[in-house]
């Protein structure tokens, strides 16, 4: 087994990262290639991934000129997909052997919130989201299943959520998705296993991205979340990124459905109140 910091390398590996352009895919992405590995970044808008393949390169240049100089290919890539559809998905992973010949590690992060009442939640609304991320989900691990089982080696990370534990109200389809999610990882860990795949997912706590800041920042809704959170803060989509690096590295060779929670202790709070303004200790 490999020791010290090459535990963690993802030297010579590639990565398909749906989801990738913005918040947590965007800083996976980013430190899964700062870590040695080759990504694609996948994202519907090509705008947006155009723009985060930029700021990929830029990032590992600044930190590791020599790797950028002495490369025959690009760090970092992009496609435009879109996970609700088969052969957008079939097209992604083709781009990603086109590119770099082979495929290691996905991460299944493209994702969409709702919030609404439930007694307002029409079923092809609740459809679509459940589209997205779970059956999205799936038919991405399909696609780079079938390299990764020819290869015998693969690593899967799925995007769960703190939701995939607690309701947060008025996201019921969300966070049945994300329930789902946690389904989906033990069944492929469980089956897979035999063709050298190992399949693991990630649920953040409460992170600001492009999709849930309107409803956490500065909302009451946030400050009741940091109450009953210890560490007394929302997390950073880089704190994310570490858990995805670890869990695609030879460092976690042996983890195989689990779903491993950063929430900064919410789910461990119980009662609470550690942040909450009647828990402060008296000034003098």
């Amino acid at each position: 087994m490999a020791s010290g910091t090459s535990m963690f390398s993802l030297s010579g590996k590639v990565a398909l990262i749906t989801g990738g352009a913005s918040g947590i895919g965007l800083a996976i992405a980013e430190a899964m290639a700062r870590c040695g590995a080759k990504v694609m970044v996948g994202s519907r808008t090509i705008e947006k991934v155009e723009g985060a393949v930029k700021q990929i390169r830029r990032a590992v240049e600044a930190e590791q000129p020599q790797r950028i100089a002495d490369d025959t290919e690009p760090v970092a890539a992009g496609i435009s997909i879109d996970v609700a559809s088969d052969s957008s998905v079939e097209h992604a992973v083709e781009k990603v052997i086109d590119n770099f010949g082979r495929l290691d590690i996905l991460v299944n992060s493209a994702g969409m919130m709702l919030k609404k009442p439930t007694f307002e939640l029409a079923a092809e609304e609740f459809n679509n989201l459940y589209n997205t991320h779970v059956t999205g989900s799936l038919r991405c691990c399909q696609a780079a299943g079938h390299l990764m089982r020819e290869q015998h080696a693969g690593v899967i990370i799925n995007l769960a959520s703190i939701s995939s534990f607690v309701d947060l109200v008025e996201v019921a389809s969300y966070a049945s998705a994300k329930s789902a999610i946690l389904g989906l990882t033990r069944s492929l860990a469980n089956e897979w296993a035999k063709y050298g795949i190992r399949t693991n997912a990630i649920a953040p706590g409460f992170v600001p991205t492009d999709i849930n800041r309107k409803m956490i920042e500065g909302t009451d809704r946030g400050r009741r979340i940091l109450e009953h959170t210890p560490m007394a803060r929302f997390g950073k989509a880089e704190e994310i990124a570490g858990a995805a690096v670890y869990l695609a590295s030879s460092a976690a060779s042996f983890v195989n459905g689990h779903t491993l929670v950063i929430d900064g202790g919410y789910l461990a709070s119980g009662i609470g109140d550690s942040f909450a303004p009647w828990a402060q200790p008296d000034s003098e």
